[in-house]
């Protein structure tokens, strides 16, 4: 559960239903069908699974639910209607935090490999459009992680004709072998298998040696803007 609600702070949402008096759903939405079927069965669900378009008409499934109970639980927890503009640091126990982590990357995260001057390197991110709430989890895991807090960045992106502010904070090389080995050690059952073989893949990589003092990375950033430290 921890893992879903970690994955509707990013691709879900609370919503109040119209002309129902304290009334909600919530949706959960991907482009895996394959993994919202396997959320779908863990909450024990026989909602069906419906698909819809995005503001560059791109086709994603999406799961809705009415239940009173869940959606009272999670505006709670702090998933509350128009989360975009409203969200701020959720509490999840500590022995669950990996499992937060992992939903919340599968939704909100990045990873990908690149090379800069025929270097290999590995680079995985999270965005979110709530700077509280990111500023928070940012701080809280670099602290499991045992490495300094990240800075946090400011872009916005275009969508179509709107301009949304996003923040976002990223891990590089060493860093992101130790984001990998705490979201998939205790072997999870949830997740997206597309995500996870990009750090598999990372393992198998083979690098030259380098004076890490020396070593490029951060290629890009200047383009961003630096808001925290």
């Amino acid at each position: 559960m921890s893992y879903i609600l970690g994955f509707i702070v990013a691709d879900g949402c609370v919503c109040k239903r119209k002309n129902r008096k304290n009334s909600y759903t919530f949706n959960i939405t991907s482009k895996d069908k394959e993994h919202l079927l396997s959320i779908k069965k863990e909450l024990d669900s026989n909602h069906p699974i419906s698909t819809k378009y995005n503001s560059q008409k791109m086709s994603c499934s999406q799961i809705q639910i009415c239940n009173r109970e869940i959606c009272g639980d999670l505006m709670r927890l702090g998933i509350l209607p128009r989360k975009t503009s409203n969200l701020n640091p959720i509490k999840v126990p500590e022995k669950y935090f990996f499992d937060f982590v992992r939903g919340f990357f599968d939704g909100d995260g990045t990873v990908y490999i690149y090379e800069v001057n025929k270097v290999p390197q590995i680079k995985a991110g999270f965005v979110s459009t709530s700077l509280p709430f990111l500023t928070e989890f940012n701080k809280r895991l670099c602290k499991n992680l045992g490495i300094p807090t990240k800075s946090i960045h400011k872009t916005t992106d275009k969508r179509g004709k709107e301009k949304m502010v996003q923040f976002g904070t990223h891990f590089y090389i060493d860093d992101c072998e130790k984001l990998a080995q705490f979201m998939y050690e205790n072997n999870p059952i949830l997740y997206l298998p597309r995500k996870r073989r990009i750090f598999e893949k990372w393992r198998s990589v083979k690098r030259r040696h380098y004076l890490k003092q020396n070593y490029p990375s951060k290629v890009g950033w200047q383009l961003n803007q630096e808001i925290f430290i």
